[in-house]
């Protein structure tokens, strides 16, 4: 498909956010505003696709060039996000006929839609109801999940940097509680996000390198939990080591499934809402050890924590940023850019791209074999993945002590539909 002469752009953020997903936002904007041979002007939507749903448009080319390259260090969702999925096409058609009566009226050509799994799914019926609608849009997603859990690609952008967080948070909290395991507290537990796939959990293994360095146990939502095999894990370590730190998946389930920490409530993309694991494990060791405890839960501080980003993470969020324009203008549509490592050793990586196709709905799960035995750590091949990942640091400019993040002027573009969508 050939790219649809001098339209209009049009970027959203989707879902949770992150510590980098403002960069590739940079990378986008940056790169589309630069290409004013086949880009006309650049919008945003408020609160991501729902700025498209309600035309509240925002835009970009208002901005200056600083603080657009000021996103680049900038966390958060600059322009707002919002987890709300579209339904199929065939349950709601009507959703997807009114992104596209927006995206004519404001002769919008290109779509590029930064988030997870759900908004791949997303961007690839919007490139088919488009076509089908006689009003082609060249849509291409930008990857973008702290869950590390797209298929096809080494590695999802924001991953890396809550990575770098959640380990040091780990070993840094594990200094505390061994200072005072003798004659205070001898457990510490640390929920950190992941709902089916342990891959921020296994980011805390590299707090330590030795058995007997913290986390002592990790908790996958991969490994079926087992309490009894757990509890006698930690009353050993803290028998070997006098205390005892686990860092714990929020999605960690029994093998039926079951969440330890169902609410028994869903969110707006018809998930279980989870009610907090980290207290649930730790209450389970003061019943049967009676061992002084403490937990924490990372929560948005892990996504939100651009002061410790990786550079790595930075540096590719960028990349996958431009190189959806770049794809969209060499007449690809309904790809999603992917990085590719060449080597871990040092680190080298490029970009390519898949088909939306290949990545709507597909979660990627850590590997077994990045798992121990016991299922309680990671391996050495799963620490060689994450070691890269996490390399590196792009510290913000800070003013009076804090990090100096941009606000962006939000300048609304004039509604042309008479009618209005309500949410």
């Amino acid at each position: 498909m050939q790219h649809p002469g001098k339209k209009n752009a049009f970027y959203a953020q989707s879902g949770g956010v992150s510590a980098v997903i403002n960069a590739s936002a940079c990378g986008v904007i940056e790169t589309a505003l630069r290409r004013t041979r086949h880009i006309g002007k650049v919008y945003a939507g408020r609160d991501g696709i729902i700025g498209a749903l309600t035309e509240d448009l925002l835009d970009l080319g208002r901005e200056s060039a600083a603080t657009i390259r000021a996103l680049r260090h900038t966390p958060g969702g600059a322009f707002g996000s919002a987890r709300f999925k579209l339904k199929s096409i065939e349950q709601n058609r009507a959703e997807y006929e009114r992104l596209i009566e927006v995206f004519r009226a404001h002769d919008i050509g290109y779509f590029f839609y930064n988030g997870g799994n759900d908004s791949m799914d997303t961007a690839l019926k919007v490139s088919q109801i488009g076509e089908s609608l006689g009003y082609p849009i060249v849509c291409v997603g930008v990857p973008k999940t702290v869950d590390n859990d797209l298929p096809h690609t080494d590695c999802c952008p924001g991953f890396g940097s809550v990575a770098k967080y959640v380990a040091l948070c780990t070993r840094e909290a594990a200094l505390d509680v061994a200072s005072m395991a003798r004659t205070s507290t001898r457990v510490f537990v640390f929920e950190v996000m992941g709902r089916h796939a342990g891959w921020i959990a296994a980011a805390t293994g590299l707090a330590g390198r030795k058995r007997s360095e913290p986390p002592h146990i990790i908790l996958f939502p991969e490994i079926p939990f087992e309490a009894e095999r757990f509890l006698e894990r930690v009353a050993q370590c803290v028998t070997d080591y006098g205390y005892c730190v686990v860092a714990v998946s929020e999605g960690a389930a029994y093998a039926d499934g079951r969440f330890l920490a169902e609410a028994g409530t869903r969110d707006a993309f018809g998930h279980a809402q989870l009610g907090g694991v980290a207290p649930v494990v730790a209450d389970m060791i003061r019943q049967r050890h009676g061992y002084k405890y403490h937990w924490a839960v990372a929560d948005y501080l892990q996504r939100a924590a651009r002061h410790v980003a990786s550079k790595v993470d930075v540096e590719q969020a960028y990349a996958v940023g431009k190189a959806a324009v770049e794809l969209a203008l060499q007449g690809n549509n309904a790809v999603m850019p992917t990085i590719v490592r060449k080597r871990s050793k040092p680190y080298r990586w490029t970009i390519d791209h898949v088909p939306l196709a290949e990545v709507a709905n597909r979660e990627r799960k850590v590997p077994r074999e990045y798992i121990t035995a016991d299922g309680f750590g990671i391996t050495a091949a799963c620490r060689r993945y994450l070691e890269p990942l996490i390399a590196g640091e792009d510290y913000p400019p800070y003013r009076d002590g804090l990090p100096d993040y941009v606000h962006i002027k939000g300048v609304p573009v004039r509604r042309r539909l008479k009618t209005r969508y309500q949410i």
